[in-house]
């Protein structure tokens, strides 16, 4: 008698799971998509000779720090193609990441590393409609760069830091990106007339365009500035976090810039709202940035909410 029993039981016990299954796995699902939809889409522009393929790992961080947040790596405009002039790269990033953020009602936030720093600001600069919250900016030279590195040797290699002015203070030579932000401190004059890119952002050449730019930017909420002094390619390292050289090559932090003083396109307005945030890591090459999860937990994943 007691062995019947078992089996009705049982099976009354796999009906009941069953509904039970049936009643809470929707409800269980939902919850996981909600708290997926919590996160705002986080938009992704890579760097100099880079692609899609080198930000992988800064994805697999996100995904699993913040599971169901929709990532956007953008993949155009790599390789040699990220030399191409920065203001056809801004154009072509955002035809592209303008519908993404479109289809987000509580907006969207950027990380953008390297030259993908100076794309984003042409972006924010440009775009009225933009609904961008964070702006992380990982290891971007937004003060400029002039240093002897890999990287200019493979674009120039037969110029040193002090020649290579002749090539990018030309009509020519602005038709590289690296040299729309080439900024040498002993020729600071040819390079405000000459830059058609970093100097208009920076607000250190006059444009009819640079109060509307500067509404524009401030429509973020947050902007990071990571960087650190074993960085090895932006050069000065703090060009990271808006320091850059005088003509004596000392450097002269953000504070202290002339740009930052005018607030010529907002940056002492996010300081004075409490809005910028300065993150400094030692021991960090260039291209480890966006592998480094230390440096994702401590500058980055906070702010992705």
């Amino acid at each position: 008698m007691s062995d019947s029993k078992v089996p009705r039981r049982g099976g009354r016990w796999k009906r009941s799971t069953g509904a039970l299954a049936r009643l809470f796995l929707p409800l269980l699902g939902a919850c996981f998509w909600a708290a997926g939809a919590a996160y705002k889409p986080v938009i992704i522009v890579h760097g100099l000779f880079d692609s899609s393929q080198n930000l992988l790992n800064l994805q697999r961080f996100i995904n699993e720090s913040h599971p169901g947040t929709n990532i956007s790596i953008i993949d155009l405009f790599d390789g040699y193609k990220s030399l191409d002039p920065l203001w056809m790269q801004v154009e072509g990033f955002k035809a592209v990441i303008y519908p993404i953020m479109q289809n987000a009602a509580d907006g969207v936030h950027f990380i953008c590393y390297s030259q993908g720093g100076l794309v984003c600001r042409g972006i924010l600069s440009t775009l009225p409609e933009h609904n961008v919250h964070t702006f992380i900016s990982l290891s971007s030279p937004q003060a400029g760069q002039y240093g002897d590195t890999d990287y200019l040797k493979y674009v120039f290699p037969e110029f040193v830091k002090s020649e290579v002015y002749r090539v990018c203070y030309s009509g020519i030579g602005q038709k590289f990106s690296i040299c729309n932000y080439w900024k040498d401190p002993h020729h600071r004059d040819m390079y405000v007339n000459s830059s058609d890119y970093l100097a208009l952002l920076n607000g250190e050449k006059p444009s009819p365009n640079s109060t509307e730019w500067k509404e524009n930017f401030l429509k973020i909420q947050k902007l990071v500035l990571i960087g650190g002094p074993d960085d090895g390619v932006i050069t000065p390292w703090q060009s990271s976090q808006f320091g850059f050289y005088d003509d004596n090559e000392t450097v002269v932090e953000m504070q202290q810039q002339d740009f930052f003083w005018s607030d010529s396109f907002g940056l002492k307005t996010l300081a004075a709202r409490e809005d910028l945030i300065i993150c400094t890591f030692s021991g960090v090459q260039h291209i480890y940035w966006h592998s480094n999860e230390t440096v994702f937990r401590g500058c980055m994943e906070k702010w992705l909410v």
